[in-house]
């Protein structure tokens, strides 16, 4: 109930009229049935506006300190999460992360729309990085088709690191859905696992116009930039 009085009572309806968000192929995104939404991710607010624009509850993972924040803060932002349709992803890796794709799979068996970033992480630049392999799990064991989805212009409208959104118009893009019905029963094949994902990553290309790395974007992050020289005296 909450997720709903936010998004047509509360929030949405406030954003919808600062934003104005300008949407593109929504009627890519399947009326019913188990359907999984693929983004590449330029801003924190990726996981607001674009729910804002599907008919259907979209559920999206986030990150677990979201929800376990100390005092009235932690509070509030675990109930706006709560309420905006996502879920606390321990991204730690190993069993954790298994976990959070079983998550994905209850939703998606039960005929739901599950969000997920491939990339894993935001883009530090606004380009677009290599997916994981997570992404074709989901939908190799549930059936599920896969709806990309490109934000246009989110590292705009909120740059990684500001508080506030800058009053930009939004602008979001559905694509085709993509069947990988194909390869049933192949999913742990980390060869399959690892086409399917590429072939979403190259839709989300195509959709955002971004140039892609074929690099982990988590890497990216992680790796020191290069010390710059020191002038030479003359």
């Amino acid at each position: 109930m909450l997720y709903w009085f936010l998004k047509y009572i509360v929030l949405g309806p406030v954003l919808k009229l600062i934003f104005r968000p300008k949407v593109e192929g929504l009627e890519h995104v399947p009326a019913e049935g188990p359907v999984i939404i693929a983004s590449n991710h330029l801003s924190f607010a990726d996981s607001i506006f674009m729910p804002l624009s599907v008919k259907r509850r979209v559920t999206f993972p986030a990150k677990a300190e979201y929800f376990t924040g100390k005092g009235i803060k932690g509070r509030l932002v675990k109930l706006f999460m709560s309420g905006t349709g996502q879920i606390p992803i321990d991204r730690s890796g190993g069993k954790a992360a298994r976990a959070a794709l079983e998550v994905g799979l209850k939703i998606l068996r039960a005929g739901g729309v599950f969000g997920i970033y491939p990339e894993g992480t935001r883009s530090p630049d606004g380009r677009l990085y290599r997916g994981k392999t997570g992404v074709a799990r989901l939908a190799l064991e549930s059936g599920a088709v896969v709806v990309p989805v490109a934000m246009m212009n989110m590292d705009k409208v909120q740059p990684i690191g500001q508080r506030l959104p800058n009053l930009k118009r939004v602008h979001i893009r559905f694509g085709p859905a993509l069947d990988f019905s194909r390869y049933a029963g192949m999913a742990g094949d980390r060869f399959i696992e690892r086409a399917v994902t590429d072939e979403i990553m190259y839709e989300l290309m195509t959709l955002s116009g971004r140039e892609y790395i074929d690099m982990y974007a988590q890497k990216v992050k992680s790796t020191p930039e290069p010390a710059k020289a020191e002038p030479i005296a003359a």
